[in-house]
C-alpha cells in the first residue's frame, strides 16, 4: 500500500463508520399508512373475490366475529355470514374504489384505529361506477395483526 493510502484509509474508513450512523434508520410506518395498506390489500382481494383464494384472503382480514352494517343489506353477525353475502351478491358482479382523498384515519387508544371514507362501486358487466357510499371500519391490532372487527357502510347514493 502507498503511503499516501495507509495516511488517508484510517481517516476515509472512520469517515465511512460516522456516515453509516448518522443514516437515518427507516421510519415506521404512521398508522394512517398502515390502515390505509391493510384497506388496500383487504378490497383488492374483495374486488377479484370470483378469482380461486380470493374470498378466503379477503376473509382473513376481518375477526371471526365481525358486525357488518349495511344500510340497505341489513346487519350481519359473523365472518361467516358476511362472507356468504359477499360471495352471492358481490364476487364477480362488482369492485370497490376508494374515493380519492376521502379516507381519515384516527387512532383508539390501546385498541386499534377507525377508518372513515367514501367509496364507490363499479360494475364489472357495464364499467359504470354507478354507486357511492360513505363507510366507517373499527380496526383492533391483536397479537396476529389487525383485523376488521365492526364495518359500517351506509348514505348509499347515486354517483353525481
Amino acid at each position: 500500500m502507498n503511503s499516501f493510502l495507509r495516511r488517508c484509509f484510517p481517516h476515509f474508513s472512520a469517515l465511512l463508520a460516522c456516515a453509516a450512523f448518522s443514516l437515518p434508520a427507516a421510519a415506521a410506518p404512521t398508522l394512517e399508512a398502515t390502515i390505509m395498506a391493510l384497506d388496500a390489500e383487504a378490497f383488492d382481494a374483495f374486488n377479484h373475490c370470483a378469482e380461486a383464494g380470493r374470498l378466503q384472503q379477503h376473509a382473513a382480514f376481518f375477526a371471526p366475529d365481525v358486525e357488518f352494517y349495511h344500510d340497505q343489506g341489513g346487519v350481519t353477525w359473523s365472518r361467516d355470514a358476511m362472507l356468504a353475502n359477499t360471495q352471492k351478491h358481490v364476487c364477480g358482479k362488482f369492485r370497490r374504489e376508494i374515493i380519492a382523498g376521502s379516507q381519515r384515519v384516527y387512532p383508539i387508544k390501546d385498541f386499534g384505529a377507525i377508518e372513515q371514507g367514501s367509496h364507490r362501486f363499479c360494475q364489472f358487466d357495464t364499467g359504470s361506477c354507478d354507486g357511492l357510499a360513505d363507510f366507517t371500519i373499527i380496526w383492533k391490532q391483536g397479537p396476529a395483526g389487525w383485523q376488521m372487527t365492526r364495518v359500517l357502510s351506509y348514505g348509499h347514493r347515486a354517483t353525481q
